[in-house]
């Protein structure tokens, strides 16, 4: 019973981080809201940034472009760069898609910006914030040239994203205090997430593994939380195994949240498959994709 409980902390501790956060919106709720409208907007807010956020990074970044899995309309994937950067959780495309081809490249050891296996809990949550320096450029794209990722991608803009989305919920909500603990909290959560990524699928004392490969210590996680607010990508001993495939469950009895979104952006007409992403690896246990 102890194992069941520490492998799944990391899910308690998400749990507990929504909990205070929704909390804390009732407790620090303006007067003109009120408690439960506060909790109403504040559950709202949390939701619309961490939806945003995935499609950008999980869905557009990762597998449209780091990946070449996914092949996006080119208006769709510009609107939401340039919304998630300006209204949501600021992450530099170019820099993020260059950390990440490293992160596949040198998976766990020397040239990975985001953990080397020796790093335990707390270091691994300080290069959450600080990564290992990118000693390689692997984000030469063209479409890095464009002009949303010319906007977005830099130091002055990094800056400018922060205050110009605090200021916007302030003035949305009217009161500093209550704005301020949206934004934090979202933040927090959104760490939360990144150590799904970073430290808890890539510590070999949590998940599963489908595939033996010593190389890297990427494991999947498959709880109901860590999937959703991933977009799935704590199926990461599945995605460093067959990192193109456009999904990253390989088994029909994987949930798999972030291949819904997928899915459902290709039934509005806003993506397609590439051939990359779609061809399905002998030994993925896949009779169709069913994209």
């Amino acid at each position: 019973m102890a194992r069941k409980f520490i492998v799944k902390i990391y899910s308690i501790i998400g749990y507990l981080i929504i909990f205070l956060d929704l909390l804390a919106c009732m407790a620090f709720a303006p007067a003109h809201l009120g408690p439960w409208m506060g909790l109403l907007v504040g559950g709202a807010y949390f939701a619309f940034v961490w939806f945003l956020a995935g499609v950008y990074l999980a869905d557009v970044l990762h597998l449209g472009i780091a990946h070449r899995s996914l092949d996006y309309k080119e208006w769709f994937m510009n609107l939401v760069i340039v919304v998630n950067n300006f209204f949501g959780l600021y992450v530099d495309p170019v820099a993020w898609v260059n950390r990440h081809r490293l992160h596949h490249k040198h998976s766990d050891h020397p040239g990975d910006p985001n953990k080397l296996a020796s790093d335990g809990f707390w270091r691994t949550l300080y290069l959450c914030i600080i990564p290992y320096a990118s000693n390689e450029n692997l984000a030469a794209d063209n479409i890095f040239k464009s002009w949303p990722f010319r906007l977005v991608s830099n130091n002055i803009f990094a800056i400018f994203s922060q205050f110009f989305s605090l200021t916007l919920l302030w003035w949305l909500v009217g009161d500093l205090t209550f704005a301020c603990v949206m934004w934090v909290g979202m933040r927090i959560f959104a760490l939360w997430v990144n150590m799904i990524q970073n430290y808890w699928t890539h510590t070999r004392t949590y998940g599963y593994r489908r595939y033996n490969d010593e190389h890297d210590n990427a494991m999947n996680i498959g709880e109901w939380l860590p999937v959703t607010a991933t977009f799935s990508a704590c199926l990461q001993n599945n995605h460093h195994h067959h990192p193109g495939l456009l999904r990253l469950s390989h088994d029909t009895s994987e949930y798999d949240f972030g291949f819904i979104t997928v899915k459902c952006m290709k039934y509005l007409g806003l993506v397609k498959a590439t051939a990359k992403g779609a061809d399905i690896p002998r030994d993925v246990p896949l009779e169709s994709l069913n994209f």
